[in-house]
């Protein structure tokens, strides 16, 4: 049994929360804005909206993982809380706050377990610091995305 590790990042974007939600709604766009993701892939091809079932492909520093993940709450605009079913132990949320209808409010959480014995390394003054930046920087490259009009209706 491994310990579980947590990183949060947060943004606010300047578009509308509807816009904001179709674009991470777009699941097998999140290499265009997620560094170390290779591929998304919808296992439920009969999806209407977002797929409860999907296949990751995570590629970075010569490191290549492979697992599915399972959307288990989906509150359409305002949340989705996902976790792996088999290969990497992760799970996380994102959640949208909407104050006007010109910004909404991305929060971000991913958390992964790892074996006892690494678990330290991954402390925020080691290596920890480096996923919750990275994290962060793939959040802002989303909001540039998002930004820029991609996704508008």
């Amino acid at each position: 049994m491994g310990r579980w590790l947590e990183h949060t990042v947060t943004c606010e974007i300047k578009a509308p929360v509807d816009q904001v939600w179709g674009v991470w709604s777009d699941l097998e766009a999140m290499p265009l804005w997620m560094s170390w993701i290779e591929s998304v892939k919808t296992i439920d091809e009969n999806a209407k909206t977002l797929p409860d079932l999907t296949e990751w492909t995570l590629a970075a520093n010569g490191f290549r993982f492979k697992w599915k993940a399972k959307i288990n709450e989906r509150v359409e605009k305002e949340k989705l809380k996902w976790e792996s079913i088999g290969g990497l132990p992760t799970k996380g949320s994102v959640n949208f706050s909407s104050e006007n209808d010109k910004q909404t409010g991305v929060k971000l959480s991913v958390t992964y377990e790892l074996p006892r014995i690494l678990a330290p390394l991954m402390e925020p003054n080691i290596l920890g610091g480096m996923v919750t930046n990275e994290l962060q920087e793939n959040l802002d490259r989303f909001k540039a995305l998002v930004e820029s009009g991609y996704g508008e209706y």
